[in-house]
């Protein structure tokens, strides 16, 4: 059995087999996916929220303040490693992920609401992720001397997450605007395919870290299960809490816990030189919460 400083360091040197092709791959399908979910946004989807304040509030401030300051304390609490601290910490600063639309229809949420808050946080996102990855990576020591020879240029973060979210989202809403027939056509197609190419990259990436998947999942497994577990429940009763009905809490739930683990990872090696424990746990947490969100999203929608 090894010993604790053996096993920081073995952590620290696990390196996940994913080349340049496939981070250009993953690039291009997180971009694709995003371009299809736009197309089916319209500045409706937008208004509906400005009419309603209540709900982009309850959302925004679950999503980007109430999940990165608990996840926070959280650490401070179970002082996990650095490395899956800092991967912690990325999940919560990251957005909602594309599938939490699918999944807030299935559980009889409020879809129209999810995909508004889905634009509006990848909206948000390139601004907020840079934030809190950098400001609550900075408050806690152990990451903070990750973050130091790293040198995590937020400008850098944000063109980043401009390119891959932002302006793809842009044009699919402007593709949308101006030919709303031929969108529907691209979306009925488009959707499908990016997300069938996008989780064969997860499988793809799996299959190819087997081993070190075996070896060392159980060191992260506990950690993502609880992370994501909280996530549900912070997002479920903060909107409780604020009196939104029912169908627009089950939404703001699987909105906190179906977080953009695919951008996480991208910025994990573009930024971090794949850092080991940072990437195993999301990594872990990118295959994990689409089985935990089709499960509680077959319970809901079975009440």
């Amino acid at each position: 059995m090894l010993l604790k400083t053996d096993l920081t360091l073995d952590i620290d040197r696990i390196r996940i087999h994913f080349d340049t092709e496939s981070l250009w791959i993953l690039n291009i399908a997180i971009g694709i996916i995003m371009f299809g979910v736009a197309l089916g946004i319209t500045t409706e989807d937008f208004r509906r929220l400005i009419r309603n304040p209540k709900i982009l509030l309850v959302g925004i401030f679950s999503q980007f303040i109430l999940l990165p300051a608990l996840t926070f304390v959280a650490i401070l609490i179970i002082k996990p490693h650095p490395s899956f601290a800092l991967g912690m910490m990325m999940i919560a600063a990251c957005p909602g992920g594309n599938t939490s639309n699918f999944y807030s229809k299935m559980a009889k949420g409020n879809a129209a609401l999810s995909v508004s808050l889905t634009a509006f946080a990848t909206l948000a996102c390139i601004v907020m992720t840079p934030f809190n990855l950098e400001f609550w990576g900075g408050l806690y020591s152990p990451t903070n001397a990750i973050l130091k020879p790293v040198a995590l240029d937020p400008f850098e973060l944000f063109k980043l997450i401009l390119l891959i979210l932002g302006i793809p989202l842009i044009s699919g809403m402007l593709v949308n605007y101006k030919f709303p027939e031929i969108s529907k056509k691209i979306e009925r197609i488009l959707k499908p395919f990016s997300m069938i190419v996008f989780l064969g990259l997860i499988v793809g990436a799996f299959y190819e870290n087997i081993d070190i998947f075996l070896n060392y999942i159980y060191l992260v497994a506990a950690l993502v299960i609880f992370h994501n577990i909280g996530a549900y429940i912070i997002g479920y009763y903060t909107a409780k809490s604020f009196g939104l009905q029912v169908r627009e809490r089950k939404t703001i739930a699987i909105e906190m816990g179906i977080q953009n683990g695919g951008l996480g990872l991208l910025l994990i090696f573009d930024f971090f030189q794949g850092l080991g424990g940072m990437a195993l746990l999301v990594a872990f947490w990118g295959v994990w919460d689409i089985f935990s969100g089709m499960i509680l999203a077959s319970y809901w929608s079975r009440r």
